[in-house]
């Protein structure tokens, strides 16, 4: 997807906050109910999961986007992605729908450092992440084209 344009991206929500995922970055929706805990020093990690024989490292979105620590417990939603070479699964509050609209570049003035741009829903605005440049920090560099 290029930073602005018609797009189709699944709304997705972490942290009480909408957010949208480019669909040809998205993979499928996973249950997260078997979720391994691994040593790690990223706050955002959760663990690995398998999905189809392969492990993928869990993260939860809110903690990646916004800080802080992970909640207690892992929810049961995660989105398989696509973060450059790399697949991610993102511990998300729920997936709603898949949506098609215009996506423009963030306003001036909003800090949205992950966001390719924004789509208006509702009267408010929802980032579409960037998931290969997301990829590119949780995965030390290893994204690529």
């Amino acid at each position: 997807m290029s930073a602005t344009g018609a797009c189709q991206y699944l709304l997705v929500q972490a942290g009480g906050r909408d957010i949208g995922l480019d669909v040809s970055e998205v993979l499928e929706v996973v249950d997260l109910a078997a979720t391994f805990p691994v040593p790690t020093h990223d706050a955002a990690v959760r663990g690995v999961v398998a999905v189809r024989e392969r492990l993928v490292p869990v993260v939860n979105l809110a903690t990646v986007l916004w800080g802080g620590e992970c909640p207690g417990t892992v929810g049961a939603v995660g989105v398989l992605a696509r973060a450059g070479r790399q697949r991610v699964c993102l511990e998300v509050d729920g997936a709603e729908a898949v949506l098609a609209e215009e996506v423009v570049p963030v306003p001036a003035g909003q800090s949205l450092p992950w966001a390719l741009g924004v789509a208006r829903r509702n009267g408010a605005l929802v980032p579409i992440l960037d998931l290969k440049a997301l990829g590119v920090r949780l995965l030390g560099g290893k994204s690529g084209p």
